[in-house]
């Protein structure tokens, strides 16, 4: 398949947070894989629906219906990543986020269109009580993801997929957010699993890391706390998100590319 057109839904992990910035904007792993798109057909389209932040309800009512109208048929490749906001919050309930993630699916993929879909991330090698807690949430939620993958025909990119980004070094300094080098690594597994041109070194392993001091990841886990832990629950305990009032960086079709055509 050579697709004519991508449209992606989603949340902060498709908008591109927190990778290079180009043209004030950040590039991520759909901008990427959209570059190489764009070498295979002429006349390729791109739209980037997706805002940091959203949850699955407000991606439903906002962005679907948008992609639907987008949607020219098998040719168009619509990706949609949505759930993992909702799993991190206290008062997550899953009775409600897995249905409607999966109505959502069924509702793109009934319009003819490639889905592709994506599980999230279970583990970073993180310990504690919440850290469990949170890897069984995800799990549960990407056990769902398979389950109307499976139903619906959709392709599924899987993070945990032999630990490939497991290393916390593809990691933003929020320990939350894809660096470049994690916004390159997806996007080349994703070129990969498309059948697209892929740079076939994107499957090594990282050099080992080297020990860090003691005293070293104290001071950097005081700076995340502050830096980035405090923000994120003041934003919540007054109900803001991080995409409050931010607008998609494409919200409709546009011929691409306009910004960048080097594959990373």
């Amino acid at each position: 398949m050579r697709f004519t057109r991508l449209i992606t839904c989603g949340d902060s992990f498709t908008e591109g947070m927190s990778d290079e910035i180009v043209n004030g904007q950040y590039r991520g792993w759909a901008d990427r894989i959209a570059d190489v798109m764009a070498k295979e057909v002429s006349g390729f389209m791109y739209a980037n629906l997706a805002v940091r932040g959203k949850l699955v309800h407000q991606v439903v009512a906002d962005q679907i219906p948008a992609a639907l109208k987008f949607i020219t048929g098998k040719e168009t490749l619509v990706t949609f990543h949505a759930g993992a906001n909702d799993v991190l919050r206290p008062n997550y309930k899953s009775e409600v986020v897995l249905p409607l993630y999966a109505k959502a699916v069924r509702e793109i993929a009934s319009t003819g269109a490639t889905v592709l879909l994506f599980t999230v991330l279970e583990s970073t090698g993180a310990k504690g009580k919440t850290a469990d807690v949170w890897a069984n949430r995800f799990g549960k939620f990407n056990e769902n993801v398979r389950t109307v993958a499976a139903e619906v025909g959709a392709i599924v990119a899987d993070a945990n997929e032999e630990g490939r980004l497991s290393d916390r070094r593809f990691l933003a300094r929020d320990r939350l957010h894809l660096n470049e080098m994690g916004h390159v690594r997806v996007a080349q597994g994703l070129l990969e699993k498309l059948d697209l041109p892929f740079d076939t070194n994107w499957k090594n392993p990282l050099p080992p890391q080297e020990d860090i001091p003691r005293s070293k990841k104290i001071a950097e886990d005081l700076h995340w706390f502050v830096t980035f832990m405090i923000p994120w629950i003041w934003r919540r305990l007054r109900g803001k998100s991080s995409g409050d009032g931010r607008v998609p960086k494409h919200l409709a079709p546009i011929a691409w590319p306009t910004l960048t055509t080097d594959l990373h």
